[in-house]
């Protein structure tokens, strides 16, 4: 849902994987009205940010080189302002899982985030801050149907737009063509010839659909990188 007469709602990414970051950034802003203004690789970073642009939505990632997320949504800094949380983290348990959820998280998202998934979680709260602007008084029924997400509305499969099918298998065929190969996205593009944003789009894309499984490598330097191999 859009809201194409207002003004697009302010979005802070808490992210400390660059790519990563801006990867949700163009998905964001390509299919929502809301404007991304700041990315934040730390929580400091991410203070610094809610302090200057006192976001409405705040996608936040858990593990930061200088804490845990989670600690974000309990401070004051953050209930200081009216703003909701899209928590993003790998872990699965259900401890961090249930506290995001006590603190007032929004919605909790395991990665990899697929893109469909991420795109079901930002309907509703566009839902919910249309509903918030609209309505006075909600009876029951509403408030199931804004805050109860229904089975039938999360996709079965990831989501084409934006993917271009000659693009697409053109990546497919350069893994397909050596299987065994483990690549970088610099290599993809060096190897496809497409911009660095575009083969981050697809290489995701095929992991989504199952082509490709990615691997992190971890350096003693610098961000962890992903790699991309055939399944």
């Amino acid at each position: 849902m859009t809201m194409t007469n207002t003004k697009a709602l302010d979005v802070v990414i808490v992210e400390d994987e660059p790519h990563l970051a801006e990867l949700h950034r163009e998905y964001i802003e390509q299919n929502f009205h809301l404007r991304v203004v700041g990315i934040a690789a730390t929580l400091e970073q991410a203070s610094t940010l809610l302090r200057q642009h006192q976001p409405r939505l705040i996608l936040l990632d858990n593990y930061l080189p200088d804490g845990q997320g989670v600690d974000l949504i309990d401070s004051p800094l953050l209930k200081s302002f009216e703003c909701s949380v899209i928590f993003i983290t790998a872990a699965s348990d259900m401890q961090t899982c249930s506290h995001a959820m006590r603190s007032g998280a929004f919605d909790y998202l395991i990665k990899p985030v697929f893109f469909q998934r991420l795109r079901v979680s930002l309907e509703r709260f566009m839902r919910l801050i249309h509903t918030m602007k609209q309505v006075k008084n909600v009876d029951q029924q509403a408030l199931d149907k804004l805050f109860n997400l229904p089975t039938s509305e999360v996709p079965t499969g990831p989501s084409t737009k934006g993917i271009e099918p000659i693009t697409l298998e053109t990546i497919k065929r350069a893994f397909t063509d050596e299987p065994d190969a483990l690549w970088s996205v610099d290599q993809v593009v060096e190897k496809v010839g497409i911009s660095k944003t575009t083969s981050r789009r697809y290489l995701e894309y095929c992991v989504e659909t199952e082509f490709l499984s990615v691997e992190i490598l971890y350096g003693s330097v610098g961000h962890p990188r992903r790699l991309y191999r055939k399944k």
